[in-house]
Protein backbone atom coordinates (compact mmCIF):
# COMPACT_ATOMS: atom_id res chain seq x y z
CA UNK A 1 0.00 0.00 0.00
CA UNK A 2 1.05 3.32 -1.16
CA UNK A 3 1.70 5.93 2.09
CA UNK A 4 0.30 8.85 -0.18
CA UNK A 5 -2.50 8.60 -2.86
CA UNK A 6 -1.29 12.14 -4.61
CA UNK A 7 1.65 13.98 -4.33
CA UNK A 8 1.23 17.52 -5.73
CA UNK A 9 3.65 19.81 -6.96
CA UNK A 10 2.94 23.63 -7.00
CA UNK A 11 3.35 26.92 -6.01
CA UNK A 12 2.84 27.87 -2.82
CA UNK A 13 0.45 30.89 -2.67
CA UNK A 14 -1.82 32.90 0.09
CA UNK A 15 -4.69 34.14 -1.56
CA UNK A 16 -5.83 37.41 -0.72
CA UNK A 17 -9.44 37.58 -2.28
CA UNK A 18 -11.73 40.80 -2.93
CA UNK A 19 -14.92 41.53 -4.65
CA UNK A 20 -15.06 44.27 -7.05
CA UNK A 21 -16.86 45.23 -9.89
CA UNK A 22 -15.82 45.22 -14.14
CA UNK A 23 -15.29 48.80 -13.66
CA UNK A 24 -12.16 48.12 -11.35
CA UNK A 25 -10.70 45.83 -13.83
CA UNK A 26 -10.98 48.15 -16.72
CA UNK A 27 -9.33 50.66 -14.34
CA UNK A 28 -6.08 48.44 -12.75
CA UNK A 29 -5.69 47.16 -16.40
CA UNK A 30 -6.39 43.79 -14.71
CA UNK A 31 -7.10 40.94 -17.44
CA UNK A 32 -10.20 39.06 -16.27
CA UNK A 33 -10.30 35.75 -15.75
CA UNK A 34 -6.50 34.99 -15.94
CA UNK A 35 -3.58 34.99 -13.78
CA UNK A 36 -1.58 38.21 -14.05
CA UNK A 37 2.19 37.60 -13.29
CA UNK A 38 3.13 40.86 -11.29
CA UNK A 39 6.18 42.10 -9.31
CA UNK A 40 6.22 43.02 -5.73
CA UNK A 41 5.89 47.10 -6.11
CA UNK A 42 2.39 46.15 -8.23
CA UNK A 43 1.17 43.29 -5.50
CA UNK A 44 1.32 46.71 -3.29
CA UNK A 45 -0.50 49.02 -5.35
CA UNK A 46 -3.20 46.38 -5.73
CA UNK A 47 -3.69 45.88 -2.17
CA UNK A 48 -4.05 48.99 -1.40
CA UNK A 49 -6.29 49.43 -3.99
CA UNK A 50 -8.80 46.58 -2.99
CA UNK A 51 -11.84 46.31 -0.72
CA UNK A 52 -12.08 44.14 2.38
CA UNK A 53 -10.34 40.59 2.24
CA UNK A 54 -10.42 37.29 2.96
CA UNK A 55 -7.06 35.73 3.23
CA UNK A 56 -6.07 32.41 2.63
CA UNK A 57 -3.68 29.70 1.28
CA UNK A 58 -4.06 28.98 -2.26
CA UNK A 59 -2.22 27.97 -5.05
CA UNK A 60 -3.57 25.63 -7.34
CA UNK A 61 -2.04 22.20 -6.95
CA UNK A 62 -1.59 23.21 -2.98
CA UNK A 63 -5.12 23.55 -3.48
CA UNK A 64 -5.69 19.96 -4.84
CA UNK A 65 -3.55 18.49 -2.46
CA UNK A 66 -6.33 20.01 0.30
CA UNK A 67 -9.31 18.76 -1.55
CA UNK A 68 -7.60 14.67 -1.94
CA UNK A 69 -7.08 14.98 1.98
CA UNK A 70 -10.76 16.64 2.36
CA UNK A 71 -12.06 13.46 0.58
CA UNK A 72 -10.14 11.35 3.41
CA UNK A 73 -6.76 10.46 1.15
CA UNK A 74 -3.03 10.85 1.61
CA UNK A 75 -1.99 13.83 0.42
CA UNK A 76 1.57 15.37 0.04
CA UNK A 77 3.22 18.81 -1.34
CA UNK A 78 5.70 20.16 -2.71
CA UNK A 79 6.32 24.29 -2.54
CA UNK A 80 8.43 26.86 -1.88
CA UNK A 81 7.65 29.76 1.01
CA UNK A 82 9.88 31.91 3.22
CA UNK A 83 10.06 31.60 6.97
CA UNK A 84 7.85 34.96 7.30
CA UNK A 85 4.30 35.68 8.17
CA UNK A 86 2.69 34.84 5.13
CA UNK A 87 4.62 31.66 5.18
CA UNK A 88 3.80 30.45 8.50
CA UNK A 89 0.13 31.20 7.61
CA UNK A 90 0.64 29.05 4.77
CA UNK A 91 2.57 26.03 6.59
CA UNK A 92 -0.11 25.64 9.24
CA UNK A 93 -3.00 26.22 6.86
CA UNK A 94 -2.15 23.33 4.75
CA UNK A 95 -1.00 21.29 7.22
CA UNK A 96 -3.77 21.75 9.45
CA UNK A 97 -5.73 20.94 6.27
CA UNK A 98 -4.35 17.18 6.52
CA UNK A 99 -1.74 17.68 3.80
CA UNK A 100 2.20 16.38 4.22
CA UNK A 101 4.57 19.80 3.59
CA UNK A 102 8.07 19.51 4.42
CA UNK A 103 9.49 21.50 1.96
CA UNK A 104 12.41 23.77 3.74
CA UNK A 105 11.20 27.22 3.68
CA UNK A 106 13.80 29.64 2.50
CA UNK A 107 15.42 32.50 5.10
CA UNK A 108 13.06 34.96 4.43
CA UNK A 109 14.06 37.00 0.75
CA UNK A 110 12.00 36.82 -1.65
CA UNK A 111 8.65 36.99 0.43
CA UNK A 112 5.99 34.66 0.00
CA UNK A 113 4.04 34.26 -2.72
CA UNK A 114 0.33 36.19 -2.61
CA UNK A 115 -1.65 36.62 -5.27
CA UNK A 116 -4.85 39.86 -4.93
CA UNK A 117 -7.88 37.89 -6.55
CA UNK A 118 -10.89 39.72 -7.91
CA UNK A 119 -14.24 38.36 -7.75
CA UNK A 120 -16.82 40.32 -10.39
CA UNK A 121 -20.33 39.89 -9.78
CA UNK A 122 -20.31 36.72 -12.47
CA UNK A 123 -18.14 34.62 -9.82
CA UNK A 124 -15.06 35.07 -12.48
CA UNK A 125 -11.88 35.31 -10.57
CA UNK A 126 -8.72 37.24 -12.29
CA UNK A 127 -5.72 37.02 -10.38
CA UNK A 128 -2.53 38.87 -9.92
CA UNK A 129 0.47 36.98 -8.65
CA UNK A 130 3.88 37.34 -7.27
CA UNK A 131 5.76 34.87 -7.05
CA UNK A 132 8.43 35.56 -4.47
CA UNK A 133 9.94 32.27 -2.90
CA UNK A 134 8.18 30.03 -4.97
CA UNK A 135 10.52 31.34 -7.75
CA UNK A 136 13.34 29.48 -5.47
CA UNK A 137 11.73 25.58 -5.97
CA UNK A 138 14.41 23.66 -7.37
CA UNK A 139 14.93 20.09 -7.86
CA UNK A 140 16.89 20.13 -4.45
CA UNK A 141 13.10 20.22 -2.96
CA UNK A 142 12.21 16.88 -4.29
CA UNK A 143 12.04 14.34 -1.61
CA UNK A 144 12.65 11.22 -2.90
CA UNK A 145 11.36 9.37 -0.67
CA UNK A 146 7.74 11.03 -1.49
CA UNK A 147 7.55 10.67 -4.85
CA UNK A 148 8.42 7.08 -4.89
CA UNK A 149 5.33 6.40 -2.33
CA UNK A 150 3.13 8.56 -4.49
CA UNK A 151 0.88 6.58 -6.33
CA UNK A 152 0.43 9.75 -8.78
CA UNK A 153 2.41 13.01 -8.86
CA UNK A 154 0.48 16.35 -9.92
CA UNK A 155 1.70 19.54 -10.60
CA UNK A 156 0.60 22.68 -12.22
CA UNK A 157 1.21 24.57 -15.34
CA UNK A 158 1.76 27.48 -14.04
CA UNK A 159 5.24 26.34 -12.42
CA UNK A 160 6.73 26.31 -15.83
CA UNK A 161 7.14 30.15 -14.76
CA UNK A 162 9.58 29.67 -12.09
CA UNK A 163 12.91 28.93 -13.72
CA UNK A 164 14.22 26.28 -11.98
CA UNK A 165 10.58 24.35 -11.27
CA UNK A 166 10.64 22.56 -14.25
CA UNK A 167 13.61 20.70 -13.16
CA UNK A 168 12.04 19.52 -9.81
CA UNK A 169 9.39 18.05 -12.10
CA UNK A 170 11.15 16.72 -14.53
CA UNK A 171 13.09 15.24 -12.26
CA UNK A 172 9.94 14.08 -9.98
CA UNK A 173 7.99 12.55 -12.78
CA UNK A 174 11.70 10.31 -13.21
CA UNK A 175 11.84 9.00 -9.82
CA UNK A 176 7.60 8.22 -9.95
CA UNK A 177 8.04 6.31 -13.16
CA UNK A 178 10.97 4.74 -12.13
CA UNK A 179 8.42 3.43 -9.31
CA UNK A 180 6.05 2.55 -11.61
CA UNK A 181 3.74 6.02 -10.29
CA UNK A 182 1.99 8.01 -12.75
CA UNK A 183 2.63 11.64 -13.65
CA UNK A 184 -0.09 14.01 -14.04
CA UNK A 185 -0.81 17.94 -14.71
CA UNK A 186 -3.15 20.67 -15.08
CA UNK A 187 -2.49 23.39 -17.95
CA UNK A 188 -3.37 25.88 -15.59
CA UNK A 189 -4.97 28.79 -17.20
CA UNK A 190 -4.83 29.39 -21.72
CA UNK A 191 -1.97 32.26 -21.56
CA UNK A 192 -0.06 30.31 -19.49
CA UNK A 193 -0.71 27.67 -22.33
CA UNK A 194 0.25 29.92 -24.74
CA UNK A 195 3.82 30.80 -22.55
CA UNK A 196 5.05 27.22 -22.66
CA UNK A 197 2.77 25.54 -25.65
CA UNK A 198 5.81 23.48 -27.04
CA UNK A 199 6.81 22.59 -23.71
CA UNK A 200 3.35 21.20 -22.78
CA UNK A 201 3.28 19.47 -25.67
CA UNK A 202 6.51 17.76 -25.62
CA UNK A 203 5.49 16.64 -21.41
CA UNK A 204 2.75 14.97 -22.89
CA UNK A 205 4.02 13.36 -25.84
CA UNK A 206 7.15 12.23 -24.54
CA UNK A 207 5.39 9.92 -22.28
CA UNK A 208 6.43 12.41 -19.22
CA UNK A 209 2.84 13.27 -18.16
CA UNK A 210 0.54 10.44 -17.83
CA UNK A 211 -2.80 12.34 -17.08
CA UNK A 212 -4.13 15.95 -18.47
CA UNK A 213 -6.23 18.07 -16.66
CA UNK A 214 -7.73 20.66 -18.80
CA UNK A 215 -10.40 22.86 -19.31
CA UNK A 216 -11.50 23.79 -23.08
CA UNK A 217 -10.34 27.40 -23.53
CA UNK A 218 -6.67 25.47 -22.09
CA UNK A 219 -6.90 22.66 -24.41
CA UNK A 220 -8.08 24.60 -27.43
CA UNK A 221 -5.33 26.59 -27.11
CA UNK A 222 -2.72 24.00 -26.53
CA UNK A 223 -4.03 22.53 -30.17
CA UNK A 224 -4.08 26.47 -31.61
CA UNK A 225 -7.74 25.32 -33.12
CA UNK A 226 -11.04 26.89 -32.53
CA UNK A 227 -12.67 23.28 -32.25
CA UNK A 228 -13.60 21.89 -29.25
CA UNK A 229 -13.95 18.63 -30.95
CA UNK A 230 -10.19 18.77 -32.44
CA UNK A 231 -8.63 19.40 -29.53
CA UNK A 232 -10.14 16.67 -27.90
CA UNK A 233 -9.35 14.19 -30.34
CA UNK A 234 -5.45 15.67 -30.48
CA UNK A 235 -5.63 15.08 -26.84
CA UNK A 236 -7.02 11.46 -27.07
CA UNK A 237 -3.94 10.91 -29.44
CA UNK A 238 -1.06 12.37 -27.89
CA UNK A 239 -1.88 11.58 -24.09
CA UNK A 240 -2.78 7.77 -22.30
CA UNK A 241 -5.85 9.62 -20.25
CA UNK A 242 -7.46 13.25 -20.22
CA UNK A 243 -9.76 15.12 -18.76
CA UNK A 244 -11.40 18.41 -20.01
CA UNK A 245 -13.93 20.39 -17.54
CA UNK A 246 -16.32 22.93 -19.35
CA UNK A 247 -18.26 24.79 -16.41
CA UNK A 248 -21.63 24.24 -16.20
CA UNK A 249 -21.71 21.97 -19.05
CA UNK A 250 -19.74 19.08 -17.31
CA UNK A 251 -16.54 17.80 -18.00
CA UNK A 252 -15.18 14.50 -20.66
CA UNK A 253 -12.60 12.08 -19.64
CA UNK A 254 -11.32 9.76 -22.30
CA UNK A 255 -8.59 7.56 -23.00
CA UNK A 256 -7.98 6.52 -26.89
CA UNK A 257 -10.57 3.54 -26.34
CA UNK A 258 -13.03 5.33 -24.23
CA UNK A 259 -14.51 8.47 -24.21
CA UNK A 260 -17.06 9.17 -20.77
CA UNK A 261 -19.20 12.34 -20.97
CA UNK A 262 -20.14 13.65 -16.75
CA UNK A 263 -23.01 15.92 -15.89
CA UNK A 264 -21.49 18.77 -14.12
CA UNK A 265 -23.33 19.36 -10.38
CA UNK A 266 -26.43 21.60 -10.22
CA UNK A 267 -25.54 24.86 -7.79
CA UNK A 268 -28.00 27.55 -6.84
CA UNK A 269 -25.60 30.77 -7.39
CA UNK A 270 -21.75 30.82 -8.42
CA UNK A 271 -20.20 32.41 -5.70
CA UNK A 272 -16.50 32.60 -6.82
CA UNK A 273 -14.59 30.08 -9.29
CA UNK A 274 -11.44 30.30 -7.50
CA UNK A 275 -10.11 26.85 -7.07
CA UNK A 276 -12.96 24.90 -9.52
CA UNK A 277 -10.82 23.60 -11.57
CA UNK A 278 -7.83 22.62 -8.50
CA UNK A 279 -11.17 21.01 -6.47
CA UNK A 280 -11.97 19.06 -9.45
CA UNK A 281 -8.79 17.31 -10.07
CA UNK A 282 -8.58 16.51 -6.15
CA UNK A 283 -11.98 14.59 -6.52
CA UNK A 284 -11.17 13.34 -9.77
CA UNK A 285 -7.74 11.81 -8.83
CA UNK A 286 -9.02 10.58 -5.19
CA UNK A 287 -11.41 7.97 -7.08
CA UNK A 288 -8.60 7.31 -9.61
CA UNK A 289 -6.25 6.19 -6.74
CA UNK A 290 -9.35 4.23 -5.33
CA UNK A 291 -9.65 1.86 -9.09
CA UNK A 292 -12.95 4.09 -9.62
CA UNK A 293 -14.62 3.99 -13.01
CA UNK A 294 -14.00 7.13 -15.05
CA UNK A 295 -17.64 7.89 -14.73
CA UNK A 296 -17.59 7.99 -10.90
CA UNK A 297 -13.96 10.02 -10.61
CA UNK A 298 -15.83 12.69 -12.61
CA UNK A 299 -18.59 12.68 -10.43
CA UNK A 300 -16.21 12.96 -7.19
CA UNK A 301 -14.87 15.77 -9.00
CA UNK A 302 -18.18 17.89 -10.48
CA UNK A 303 -19.27 17.74 -6.58
CA UNK A 304 -15.85 19.03 -5.30
CA UNK A 305 -16.24 21.81 -8.20
CA UNK A 306 -19.79 22.57 -7.07
CA UNK A 307 -19.06 23.02 -3.49
CA UNK A 308 -15.78 25.36 -3.68
CA UNK A 309 -18.09 27.82 -6.28
CA UNK A 310 -20.81 28.70 -3.84
CA UNK A 311 -18.57 30.11 -1.18
CA UNK A 312 -15.40 32.55 -1.02
CA UNK A 313 -12.03 31.21 -1.38
CA UNK A 314 -10.40 27.76 -2.81
CA UNK A 315 -10.29 25.88 0.50
CA UNK A 316 -13.44 24.24 1.43
CA UNK A 317 -15.08 24.95 4.48
CA UNK A 318 -17.68 21.94 4.65
CA UNK A 319 -16.24 18.88 4.54
CA UNK A 320 -15.96 17.13 1.21
CA UNK A 321 -16.34 13.87 2.78
CA UNK A 322 -19.35 14.21 4.30
CA UNK A 323 -20.66 15.98 1.06
CA UNK A 324 -19.85 12.40 -1.46
CA UNK A 325 -20.98 10.21 1.79
CA UNK A 326 -24.41 12.44 1.10
CA UNK A 327 -24.46 11.80 -2.47
CA UNK A 328 -23.70 8.35 -2.43
CA UNK A 329 -20.07 8.69 -4.04
CA UNK A 330 -17.78 7.50 -1.32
Amino acid sequence: MSEFDVLCIGNAIVDIIARCDEAFLLDNGIIKGAMNLIDVERSALLYERMGPAVETSGGSAGNTAAGVAGLGGKAAFFGKVSDDELGKVYRHDIRAQGVTFDTLPLGGNPPTARSMIFVTPDGERSMNTYLGACLELGPEDVEVDKAKASKITYFEGYLWDPPRAKEAIRLTAQIAHAAGREVSMTLSDPFCVDRYRDEFLELIRSGTVDIVFANEHELMSLYQTASFEAALEAIRQDCRLGVVTRSERGSIAMTRDETVQIDAVPVEQVVDTTGAGDLYAAGFLFGYTRGRSLAECGRLGSLAAALVIQQIGPRLQTSLKTAAEQAGLL
